[in-house]
């Protein structure tokens, strides 16, 4: 059941970061998942264990962790299309 309620606070977290910066994740749920796990581990590497925990994130690190990561991914889609 942890594993489970991991996997839905990750999505929601990459889908609220989706939805603060406007820009669409590609992958659709697994996408939100897996930037909110990357995002999590991100802001926490950055910003250190603060704020409310739940399913073992940390969320306003996590969740900052996670806008970072889709600004630096669509960054460099964007860069990649402008190249080919």
């Amino acid at each position: 059941m942890s594993f489970l309620w991991s996997l839905i606070v990750g999505g929601v977290i990459g889908w609220l970061a989706g939805l603060l910066t406007g820009r669409d994740i590609p992958g659709g749920i697994i996408g939100n998942v897996i930037a909110g796990f990357i995002g999590a581990w991100l802001g926490t590497a950055l910003f250190g264990n603060w704020g409310p925990t739940i399913g073992g994130f940390d969320i306003i690190p996590a969740l900052i962790g996670s806008v970072i990561l889709i600004l630096l991914a669509s960054f460099v889609i964007r860069r990649l299309h402008r190249a080919a």
